[in-house]
């Protein structure tokens, strides 16, 4: 037998700054937000050890504590946390309608989305050990901890020339670790990445393995490919090894009905975080590929509960 469908009145998808923080807002402007956690409770923070650029924290925090923080935050106003995931969603109509975990039923009045965008990974059971341990998705977040050390680039695209160039101002060398014989960014990151004495392109080369101990990365083995006969394995010592091949947009089951960017970004009315679907908000990297920080989406969430609380509002008129 189905179960009955859940009546409420702003349904909150996913758990990091963005999500969070729209709760601590919609739960204060009384909405009774619930929150569906998805698979990682805590969004992508939760994989980061030392955050040191979240304001209000002098000391630098956690991402874990941190998260925990904001849930603690949000619980204190009376939102409702849950663990599960939206598995399906009808927005043809109104109240929206949510699916959680293949089988619950949710009407919601507003849905504000929050589900991230995932780093990509190269898929290396080295990469997965050292994950946190020197292996990072965000140059921006961990570079600080690298200064005056040497560290690698994986990618070729214009996030990868700019995360070494950022990587360049504090560290010693940065190897940039490209797997075509061409940079795919734009000319003007590519001349910044000549120009930077620091940075060594190594074009043609794949990362077989990250090598080091409980104390970290300590290198990388990259196998050099210059054609099917022409291999050579390379080994460069290294410190921090830092991923820049993209992000997947979690956005698949909500873009039968909300518009998507061709990269699957969702997209936003102007400043605001309105989608095409009326009542349906997005909040967080789901809808933004440029920033993409905890400090961003916290921001975002907090727009996103605001514009969820004006259509509420309206509703009721």
């Amino acid at each position: 037998m189905a179960e009955a469908m859940e009546k409420i009145k702003c349904l909150i998808i996913g758990s990091g700054p963005a999500g969070y923080t729209a709760a601590i807002y919609a739960a204060r402007a009384n909405l009774n937000p619930v929150v569906y956690t998805g698979m990682q409770m805590g969004g992508q923070l939760t994989t980061t050890t030392e955050v040191e650029n979240f304001p209000g924290y002098p000391e630098g925090v956690t991402g874990p504590v941190l998260m925990e923080d904001l849930k603690k935050q949000a619980e204190r106003f009376g939102t409702d946390i849950r663990f599960g995931i939206v598995t399906d969603v009808d927005f043809s109509g109104h109240p929206h309608k949510v699916t959680v975990d293949g089988s619950k039923q949710i009407e919601a009045d507003a849905v504000i989305i929050a589900t991230g965008a995932s780093a990509k990974y190269l898929g290396l059971p080295s990469e997965e050990k050292f994950r946190g341990m020197g292996v990072s998705a965000c140059a921006t977040c961990d570079g600080f901890f690298y200064r005056g050390k040497d560290v690698a680039v994986v990618g070729g695209g214009d996030t990868a020339c700019e995360e070494a160039t950022y990587l360049a101002g504090l560290c010693r060398k940065v190897y940039l670790i490209v797997r075509k014989n061409y940079l795919r960014a734009s000319k003007a990151m590519q001349e910044r990445v000549f120009k930077t004495e620091n940075i060594e392109v190594l074009f043609e080369h794949n990362t077989l393995e990250l090598t080091g101990s409980d104390m970290g990365v300590e290198g990388a083995r990259l196998v050099y490919h210059k054609g099917e006969a022409d291999e050579a394995v390379k080994e460069i010592k290294i410190d921090g090894f830092f991923l820049a091949i993209g992000h997947h947009p979690n956005s698949e089951v909500f873009s039968k009905y909300v518009k998507v960017d061709e990269q699957g970004y969702i997209v936003t009315e102007g400043a605001s975080t309105r989608t095409n679907v009326p009542g349906v908000f997005a909040a967080g990297d789901i809808m933004d590929p440029v920033y993409r920080q905890g400090i961003a989406a916290a921001g975002s969430g907090c727009r996103a509960a605001i514009d969820a609380e004006r259509y509420i509002g309206e509703l009721a008129h």
